[in-house]
């Protein structure tokens, strides 16, 4: 599992990767926090012209092809001394459908969230001597979470996500968000089979204990439109208590059963694919 960021929230700006082999139960990566997010560049058209942040043994670099696909390079030094180094493509396949939505607290605060799902990913991360390959001997998926917004001093949240086969053979895509969605009448939940994604405005019901984040992640839709839960791998546990910014996340990777139901009403049914969900706490 491999995840990176890129974000300026004014005041700051910040940026990382962050890597874990599950089997082995390790962990690594590194970032940079940048004051007053000075050098953090988002174009108003996310993929449109390239963003490359820089810091103290660190660099990250995302830019997007003409048909669609991601490309992440990013090169760091891990807190060991290791260098480490991951070269991935995120590929968007004709057809395939991502869920956008625009959330309205009030009149002045707003988020608008890009989630795509179920996206094949290819590539290869390198930390020292040891070497991953990023879908070479099977399905591999990306995850792209893209926002723009202006947000509360306060925030909660929940969101989920993953990937795969069902029984039958067909792709998969999780999308799920809770908290902070309450209220303003829109969701960002969905499903996709196959790149199509089929929308649910409903609030999900989600069942955890966030004091014992490995135990199982079940995610509800009280209409019926799914049922699945999460039997859980990996805690990342992160805690940040600065001046400006407090913040702290379980965010637990593992791997999904149950089943979604699209649009035609077809149940689709899957058992143990790859996948996360994360409690967000933040004050910013």
């Amino acid at each position: 599992m491999v995840s990176g960021v890129v974000a300026n929230i004014d005041y700051l700006g910040l940026s990382d990767v962050w890597w874990c082999d599950m089997e082995a139960q390790r962990q690594g990566g590194r970032g940079t926090i940048i004051p007053a997010g000075r050098g953090v560049r988002l174009p108003d058209r996310f993929g449109s012209t390239p963003v490359d942040v820089a810091g103290r043994r660190y660099r990250c670099r995302l830019w997007d092809s003409a048909d669609g696909t991601m490309h992440i390079e990013a090169h760091w030094t891990e807190r060991s001394g290791a260098p480490g180094r991951l070269d991935a493509t995120i590929t968007l396949p004709d057809g395939h459908e991502s869920l956008n939505v625009v959330i309205p607290w009030n009149d002045r605060m707003f988020q608008y969230t890009s989630k795509h799902q179920a996206r094949p990913a290819r590539g290869r991360l390198t930390v020292g001597d040891d070497q991953w390959a990023i879908g070479a001997q099977g399905d591999a998926w990306g995850v792209l979470d893209i926002g723009r917004g202006r947000w509360p001093m306060s925030t909660h949240w929940n969101w989920g996500g993953g990937a795969g086969r069902t029984t039958t053979g067909a792709v998969v895509g999780l999308q799920f968000g809770a908290k902070w969605t309450e209220g303003t009448g829109f969701t960002e939940n969905g499903v996709i089979v196959d790149g199509r994604l089929t929308k649910i405005g409903r609030e999900l019901e989600w069942t955890y204990r966030w004091d014992e984040p490995m135990a199982p992640w079940r995610v509800r839709d009280p209409g019926g439109r799914l049922d699945v839960t999460l039997s859980t791998r990996f805690d990342k546990h992160t805690k940040v208590n600065a001046v400006a910014l407090r913040q702290e996340v379980h965010q637990v990777f593992g791997r999904w059963s149950g089943w979604v139901s699209d649009d035609d009403g077809i149940r689709h049914e899957f058992e143990h694919i790859d996948g996360f969900a994360e409690e967000c706490r933040a004050r910013w």
